[in-house]
């Protein structure tokens, strides 16, 4: 099967006033139709830079994406014309930000930023934006779509207001959805609706979903395939699977006994991560992780390590993974 998309050497810098920040330096993945990939991470680790990079978001300065390639239909789309990638958002390729009070103009009604949203990309009449409009807001399960659609976003709650953005996202059925950190600012049960909306609309419109999240909890029901990313590398990539039941890097480790669990008998305080993530202005050349790896050998201070490939679809960069390394006891 072809990639829907291929991301390539993704290189992407921000200039600032301390110096050059490498946010994205150099990452390798694939996306396959109607696949749900889940990129994790903590806070700066370059996830919502990459989504950001793939919908060509970046702007200079400060922002600039210095090398790589992102294949959509055999064409790199970092090489397009800005008024070619234009007719992409949102056709192509569309996004769900973090905070929908900020994505949504305030001083207009949800009803008129869905048909300019429809008008941008497809031929409609204004009648048909309308109704389409409408069918749009009761997919994405909003009670009374017709109400809403005359209601302006401070009228709505924050899960409402989200689910107004997947409305906009899926509008023009686009290949490819990256959704970035969809339930930050929602509680938890509207979480789950949330998530269950992206999941069923997946099914439906075939549609990929790059789902870019802190929390292993939120992927683990959605995504068939994760990415973990640190110090702007992925550090290790594999099947849901792989992740959760056979992770390989120190660093997925720490993530996962920071996850609650509400299968333990015993209740244990959460593991923490110790120390700080690397300065990107200047990155360490062994391992990025190596500073706070229980772990870490020499080598893993003095030279960034290979992938690893555990089998077609787990690969992993740590150093343990060597014949010559010792074996890590993982209750350290």
């Amino acid at each position: 099967m072809e990639p829907v998309i291929d991301v390539k050497n993704l290189r992407t810098e921000f200039k600032t006033y301390a110096g050059v920040v490498k946010a994205v330096r150099g990452i390798d993945f694939k996306i396959y139709p109607g696949e749900a990939l889940g990129i994790v991470g903590e806070s700066g680790c370059g996830k919502s830079v990459t989504g950001l990079s793939i919908m060509r978001l970046i702007t200079w300065p400060p922002g600039k994406i210095v090398d790589g390639e992102i294949i959509l239909d055999g064409k790199d789309i970092l090489k397009l014309p800005e008024s070619e990638m234009r007719k992409i958002r949102g056709g192509e390729i569309s996004m769900i930000f973090q905070d929908p009070m900020t994505s949504l103009n305030p001083t207009l009604t949800i009803g008129f930023q869905l048909i300019e949203m429809l008008k941008l990309h497809r031929d409609y009449t204004d009648e048909q934006a309308k109704n389409r409009a409408i069918e749009l807001l009761d997919l994405v399960r909003i009670k009374s779509p017709k109400e809403v659609f005359n209601q302006y976003p401070h009228q709505l709650s924050g899960g409402m207001r989200q689910r107004v953005m997947i409305a906009m996202a899926i509008s023009c059925e686009p290949k490819i959805i990256i959704a970035d950190e969809p339930t930050t600012s929602v509680d938890v049960t509207i979480q789950a609706q949330i998530l269950n909306i992206l999941n069923d609309l997946r099914s439906r419109l075939n549609s990929s979903v790059i789902l870019i999240t802190h929390n292993l909890a939120v992927v683990a029901g959605l995504c068939n395939r994760i990415v973990v990313m640190y110090a702007g590398l992925i550090v290790e990539e594999g099947l849901d699977k792989d992740i959760f039941d056979n992770p390989r890097h120190p660093y997925t480790w720490g993530l996962l006994k920071a996850v609650p669990r509400v299968d333990e008998e015993e209740r244990e305080r959460l593991s923490t991560i110790k120390g700080l993530p690397p300065d990107l202005i200047a990155p360490p050349k062994g391992c990025p992780f190596a500073q706070r790896c229980s772990y870490a050998m020499k080598i893993c201070f003095e030279k960034l390590p290979p992938y690893f490939d555990i089998d077609r679809e787990h690969r992993v960069l740590c150093w343990l993974l060597d014949k010559r390394a010792p074996k890590a006891d993982r209750s350290k």
